[in-house]
C-alpha cells in the first residue's frame, strides 16, 4: 500500500512540489516519534488559535467591508492552510506554498504560513525557502486588494517582517542543529580515533614486552635445558662435575628470576607510586660474560672482540648488541646443537658497531629432543635494530654457515 502511494505521488503531483529529501539536512524523514507529535499537534492549535484571534481582530474593526462569502472563504482557506501543517516535515516546501496562497485570500490562514515558511527554513536550504519567502510580498498585494484595504504600505511592510522574521529564525534553527549534529559527529570520530590509537598503542606495548620477555628468559632457560640435558645423558659424572652443574643451573635460575621480576616490575608501575628499583641494563662490556656462559654450557664459541672505549659506549648500544648475541647464541643452542660458533664484535665511536655471529649448519638431526622456538627471536632483533636506525641481515650464506650481521650506529 505504501508502494502504490509513493507511485500515485509522483505521477499526480506535479514536478515543481515533489520534495526530495535534502541529503545535507539535520531532519530527514522518518516515523514520527512521540515528541514530533506533540510539535505537531502544538503547531496545529498555535496555527489555528492565533488564525482565529487574527480573523476576529480583523472583523471586529473591519466588519461592514466584509461579505459573507468573504469570511466563508477566509475559513475555509485558513482552515485548510492549518491541515497542511500535518504534512509540512515530509513536503515542507508544498506546505509552505500552500500557506502562501491560502493567505492571498484569508487572514486566518496567516499563522499557518508562517509556521510552514519556519518549518521550510528548518528543513530545506537557502535556495528552496528564499523563494517561497518572496512569494509573501506579490499575495500581500493581492490581498490587499481583494480585501479592499486602503493601507497597502503598511500590510505589505508587516507581511515582509514577518517573512523575514520567520526565514531567520527557521535558518538559525538549521544552522544550530547541523553545528550540533557535526560536533556530534566530531565527538564520534575523536572517539574512534581514541580507540584506534588506544589499541595500536596496546599493541605496540603488547609487542615490547613479549619482546622483552623473550631476550630475557630464553637464553637464561636454555642454558637450563642444556645443563640438565647433560646431566640426564651422562649419568655416570663424577660427584664434583654434578655439584658444578646443580651451581650453575641454580646461578641461572636465580638470574632468570632477577631478570623476570625486573619485567614485572616495569609492568606493575603506576601514576604516583615510586618504581621498582630497575636492574641493571647490559652493557657491550657484558658480551664476552655472555660469551663464556655459553662455552659452560659446552657450545664451543670462537670470541673476538675489538671495541674502542667499550665501557663508555651507549646504553641503548650496549643493550642492542648483547641482545643480537645473546639471541643468536640461543639460536645455536636450540637449532644447530653440536656445532661451534663465532662471535665477531668490532667498532668505535663514530665509525659504528659491527656484530657477527655465525655458526655451521647441522647436517643431520640431533638425537636429543629440540628445544621449542616460537620463531619471533629474529623478528623481534630486527625490530629493535630499525629502531636504533641500523640494519640486520640473517640466513645461510654460500659456505654453509648461518650468519647474523648486524650494523649499530655509534
Amino acid at each position: 500500500m505504501s508502494g502504490l502511494r509513493s507511485v500515485l505521488a509522483r505521477e499526480l503531483v506535479p514536478a515543481w512540489l515533489r520534495d526530495p529529501v535534502d541529503a545535507a539536512g539535520p531532519d530527514p524523514v522518518g516515523p514520527r516519534t512521540v515528541r514530533d507529535w506533540a510539535v505537531d499537534v502544538f503547531g496545529f492549535v498555535l496555527a489555528a488559535a492565533l488564525g482565529g484571534l487574527t480573523l476576529a481582530a480583523e472583523l471586529s474593526d473591519r466588519a461592514e467591508h466584509w461579505p459573507t462569502t468573504h469570511i466563508v472563504v477566509d475559513v475555509a482557506c485558513g482552515s485548510l492552510a492549518c491541515l497542511s501543517l500535518w504534512w509540512r516535515r515530509r513536503w515542507p516546501v508544498g506546505v509552505a506554498l500552500a500557506g502562501v496562497l491560502l493567505g492571498t485570500f484569508s487572514m486566518s490562514a496567516t499563522v499557518a504560513g508562517l509556521v510552514g515558511l519556519f518549518s521550510l527554513a528548518v528543513h530545506r536550504n537557502v535556495r528552496s525557502t528564499l523563494p517561497v519567502a518572496a512569494l509573501w510580498i506579490p499575495t500581500s498585494l493581492v490581498f490587499v486588494v481583494y480585501s479592499g484595504r486602503t493601507d497597502a504600505p503598511s500590510v505589505i511592510l508587516i507581511a515582509v517582517a514577518l517573512a523575514v522574521a520567520t526565514t531567520a529564525s527557521g535558518m538559525f534553527v538549521r544552522a544550530r542543529r547541523q553545528l550540533i549534529l557535526t560536533l556530534r559527529e566530531r565527538a564520534l570520530r575523536a572517539e574512534a580515533n581514541q580507540r584506534l590509537h588506544a589499541d595500536l598503542a596496546r599493541t605496540a606495548e603488547r609487542t615490547r614486552i613479549a619482546r622483552e620477555m623473550h631476550d630475557v628468559l630464553a637464553h637464561r632457560i636454555s642454558l637450563m635445558a642444556l645443563h640438565a640435558g647433560g646431566l640426564e645423558v651422562q649419568p655416570d659424572l663424577s660427584p664434583e662435575h654434578v655439584r658444578e652443574t646443580a651451581g650453575l643451573l641454580r646461578s641461572t635460575a636465580r638470574q632468570a628470576l632477577e631478570e623476570l621480576r625486573n619485567v614485572i616490575g616495569m609492568l606493575r608501575e603506576e601514576p604516583g607510586l615510586e618504581p621498582a628499583p630497575a636492574a641493571p641494563s647490559p652493557t657491550l662490556s657484558d658480551i664476552p660474560r655472555l660469551v663464556e656462559e655459553t662455552r659452560r654450557a659446552g657450545t664451543k664459541i670462537d670470541f673476538e672482540m675489538r671495541v674502542d672505549r667499550a665501557e663508555a659506549g651507549p646504553s641503548a648500544l650496549g643493550r642492542d648488541a648483547y641482545r643480537i648475541v645473546q639471541e643468536s647464541l640461543t639460536n645455536i643452542r636450540k637449532h644447530a646443537r653440536g656445532t661451534a660458533g663465532w662471535v665477531r664484535v668490532t667498532g668505535a665511536p663514530g665509525s659504528g658497531l659491527h656484530v657477527s655471529v655465525r655458526n655451521r649448519l647441522p647436517v643431520y638431526a640431533h638425537a636429543g629432543s629440540e628445544l621449542p622456538g616460537s620463531g619471533a627471536g629474529l623478528l623481534g632483533l630486527q625490530e629493535r635494530v630499525s629502531l636504533a636506525g641500523g640494519t640486520l641481515v640473517h640466513g645461510p650464506d654460500g659456505s654453509g654457515d648461518f650468519v647474523v650481521e648486524a650494523e649499530l650506529k655509534w
